[in-house]
């Protein structure tokens, strides 16, 4: 039985899975890895309209005619496809994990 099928049946014990102390620290790294990404995005993400709305610091020109607004606007866009990389590429490693605790746990 592979790991992909084992991972699909229903009669699989979550429950008991879940108490396991390997399982608890895949999800201590993952909310470890994933915490910072999540301040930073909504810092980065509510201090747009702080600066738009409140200062004049953003009303610059960059480039042209284009303000540092439009510059800031679009490196979120960027940044959601940096962290979105970073998260896939770690996703993996993580994959393995669970892979490896549900053979351990499940498996037996």
């Amino acid at each position: 039985m592979t790991n992909q099928v084992a991972r699909g049946k229903s009669t699989m014990d979550y429950e008991k899975l879940v108490q396991t102390e390997d399982f608890k620290g895949l999800v201590k790294r993952k909310k470890n890895f994933a915490t910072p990404f999540v301040i930073f995005f909504f810092a980065a993400y509510f201090i747009l309209p702080l600066l738009t709305g409140y200062t004049k610091i953003l009303e610059t020109p960059a480039i042209g005619a284009m303000t540092w607004t439009w510059v800031y606007a679009f490196s979120m866009f960027v940044m959601v496809w940096v962290f979105t990389s970073i998260y896939m590429n770690k996703a993996k490693h993580f994959d393995v994990e669970v892979d490896k605790i549900i053979e351990k746990n499940v498996l037996k």
